[in-house]
C-alpha cells in the first residue's frame, strides 16, 4: 500500500484500497512520512518553568514552577497566523507574535501541588488516559542517615514525609492523595511506582512492601493490598491469633499502629520473602530424583546461599498483567548505585491472587533475555485502551529494531554481560518512552545515540539530526538542529540536548542545557509549516 510519496495520491489510494485485517492503523501511521516536522524556531520566548512531558494522548503539556511549587498544565495549540500578500510559502517570514511560546500552547491553569516544605518531584509523572488523571509526588528533604525504626531495612536513606497525589487534568482538581510517613520510595523517572489500567503499585523501599492502590473512576486512592510482610488479607490476623494461643504475642508480631511494617526483632522472614524462599527450594529439591543427589544439591545450591537469599531487598516491580507483578530483588548497594550491569540480581514473577512466586531468573539467566527479546512488548503492561501507547516501537514487534538488537549482541565481548545489560532495564519504568510517529522504525531510522523514544538528556552535537525513510533508505524526509549555527567559538565546551515530541502531531520541542543540573538556556519548537 502506498507506493507514491504524495500525499493526494495516498488519499486517493485509500480510499480505493483496504488494508489488511488489523493493519489499518499501521497503514494510517504511513502517512507520517509526509507529515514532518519542516520548520524550527530557534530560541522561542517561553516562561521560566520546568517542561516536563506531553501526556500520551496529547491532550496536556505538564510542567513544574522551578520553585518546585506549582503545576502548570498547558493546552497544545497549533501555530495560527495570516500573511500579507500573493507569495505566502515556506520561505515566507513568520511575524514575531508567532515566535512565542503562547502562540502553541495555552495555559489552562496554575495550582499548588507542594505544601511549604514539601517539593515536587519533577521526575515523575503519570497518566491515566481513560479517565485523563494525572498522577504526581511531592516530598520533604531526604535523611541520609536516618535512625532504624521497627521494620525499616539499615542503609536506605529516609523523607518525612512523600505525597502521592491523583489530579483530574481537565480543570486542576485534587481528587485524592496517599501519604507515606518516613518512608522512601525512588520517584526518579517513576522508577518507584507502576500504573496499569486503574492499578498503581508503588514500592517502599525502606519498609520493604509493595503497596496495591486502585484508582476509582470517583477519584479515589483505595488501598487494594500491601504485599511484604503478609502477603494475604488475613496473614496479620491469622498470625496475631495463634501468637495469642502461644503466649508469645509480642515476639510474633508487630501489633503497632503501623500494621504494615514487620517488626525488626520479628524472628519470622517477610512474606513475600518466606515465598520466594519456598520456590527456590521447590525448583532445586525437583531437578533431582535420587535422594542423595537431591540433598547433596540443596546444599550447594540452596543451603550454601541461604543468607544470600534472605538479605535481598525489593528494588522494583511492575505489573504484568492485573494479576501478576515483576520483583526484583537485589542488595542496597544495587539500589544506591548507578551501574547495576554488573552487580547480582534476581527476578520473580508473583501473582497476586495465588500469593505465590511463579518464576525466578537470575539478571544473567538466557532463559529470561529470550523471553524479553521475543515479548518485550509484555513486560510495557500499556493499557489496552491506549491510543498511542501501544505503537511503540521494540525489537518483538519490529524487525528493524530487532536487527539493531542481535547486531549489538555480536558486536558485544562478552555474550553473558550484554545479557545483563539488557536485563538491568527490567521491571521497565512506566510510561517513560514517547509514543510520537517519529520513532517508528518502521517508517523512520534515526541514530538512538542522539536522539530515541526514552525521554532523557544527551549530549549535544554540532551536526543536525536526521531522520531517514525506511521505505526509500537514501531519501532524508527531515532533520532536527539544535542551533541555526554550528561550531561556534566555545565549541569544546559540553552542552546536552533534550526532546520532547507529540504523540501525535509533527511538533517536538527541543532544550539546550549548559549542564544536566541546569535549566536550559536554549528552547526551539520544530513543527510543520
Amino acid at each position: 500500500m502506498f507506493k507514491t510519496n504524495n500525499v493526494a495520491s495516498r488519499i486517493f489510494e485509500r480510499q480505493i484500497r483496504t488494508p489488511a485485517p488489523g493493519t489499518s492503523v499501521h497503514s494510517a501511521r504511513r502517512f507520517y512520512e509526509n507529515l514532518v516536522p519542516s520548520f524550527t524556531i530557534y530560541d522561542v520566548e517561553c516562561p521560566d518553568h520546568s517542561f516536563f512531558k506531553f501526556t500520551d494522548d496529547g491532550q496536556y503539556f505538564v510542567c513544574f514552577s522551578r520553585n518546585r511549587q506549582d503545576l502548570i498544565v498547558y493546552r497544545p495549540t497549533w501555530l495560527s497566523f495570516s500573511c500579507k500578500g500573493e507569495d505566502c510559502d515556506n520561505n515566507q517570514e513568520l511575524p514575531p507574535q508567532a515566535k512565542r511560546f503562547e502562540s502553541f500552547f495555552t495555559q489552562l491553569y496554575v495550582k499548588p501541588l507542594a505544601s511549604c516544605n514539601e517539593l515536587i518531584c519533577k521526575d515523575f509523572f503519570l497518566y491515566m488516559e481513560s479517565n485523563q488523571y494525572g498522577i504526581f509526588a511531592t516530598s520533604t528533604a531526604q535523611i541520609q542517615d536516618a535512625r532504624g525504626t521497627d521494620g525499616a531495612i539499615l542503609g536506605v536513606p529516609s523523607f518525612e514525609k512523600i505525597t502521592i497525589h491523583l489530579f483530574r487534568l481537565e480543570d486542576g482538581f485534587k481528587l485524592d492523595e496517599k501519604v507515606f510517613h518516613n518512608d522512601c520510595v525512588n520517584l526518579t523517572h517513576n522508577m518507584g511506582a507502576f500504573l496499569y489500567d486503574d492499578l498503581l503499585a508503588v514500592v517502599s523501599l525502606r519498609y520493604q512492601t509493595i503497596h496495591i492502590l486502585q484508582i476509582r473512576d470517583s477519584g479515589n486512592l483505595v488501598d487494594v493490598r500491601a504485599i511484604g510482610a503478609y502477603c494475604r488479607e488475613d496473614d496479620e490476623l491469622f498470625l496475631n491469633s495463634s501468637s495469642q494461643l502461644a503466649g508469645n504475642r509480642g515476639d510474633l508480631v508487630d501489633n503497632g499502629t503501623n500494621h504494615d511494617q514487620p517488626n525488626s526483632n520479628n524472628s519470622f522472614l517477610s512474606g513475600i520473602k518466606q515465598r520466594l524462599l519456598s520456590f527456590i527450594f521447590r525448583e532445586i529439591w525437583s531437578e533431582e530424583t535420587d535422594q542423595t543427589q537431591r540433598v547433596q544439591c540443596l546444599k550447594k545450591k540452596f543451603y550454601f546461599h541461604f543468607q544470600d537469599y534472605v538479605d535481598l531487598v525489593i528494588l522494583k516491580v511492575q505489573f504484568l498483567d492485573r494479576h501478576h507483578l515483576l520483583i526484583k530483588f537485589g542488595s542496597v548497594d544495587v539500589g544506591a548505585s548507578r551501574n547495576t550491569d554488573q552487580l547480582p540480581a534476581f527476578f520473580a514473577v508473583y501473582n497476586m491472587e495465588t500469593t505465590e512466586i511463579v518464576a525466578f531468573y537470575q539478571n544473567a539467566a538466557d532463559e529470561l533475555y529470550l523471553l524479553f527479546e521475543r515479548f518485550c512488548d509484555h513486560f510495557h503492561a500499556t493499557s489496552i485502551n491506549s491510543m498511542y501507547m501501544n505503537f511503540i516501537s521494540s525489537h518483538s514487534n519490529n524487525i528493524h529494531a530487532l536487527e539493531q538488537l542481535k547486531s549489538m549482541k555480536n558486536k558485544a565481548t562478552s555474550v553473558s554481560q550484554f545479557v545483563k545489560k539488557m536485563l538491568s532495564s527490567l521491571p521497565l519504568n512506566c510510561q517513560s518512552m514517547s509514543p510520537s510517529p517519529y520513532f517508528d522504525q518502521s517508517l523512520f531510522r534515526f541514530d538512538e545515540k542522539l536522539i530515541s523514544a526514552t525521554d532523557r538528556p544527551r549530549q549535544s552535537t554540532d551536526h543536525p539530526i536526521r531522520f531517514i525513510s525506511r521505505r526509500q533508505p537514501n531519501i532524508l524526509k527531515f532533520k532536527i538542529k539544535t542551533g541555526p549555527e554550528f561550531g561556534g567559538a566555545d565549541g569544546r565546551s559540553k552542552k546536552y540536548s533534550h526532546f520532547l515530541f507529540h504523540p501525535a502531531w509533527p511538533l517536538a520541542l527541543s532544550f539546550i542545557q549548559p549542564s544536566l543540573f541546569l535549566p536550559p538556556s536554549a528552547v526551539n519548537i520544530h513543527f510543520r509549516r
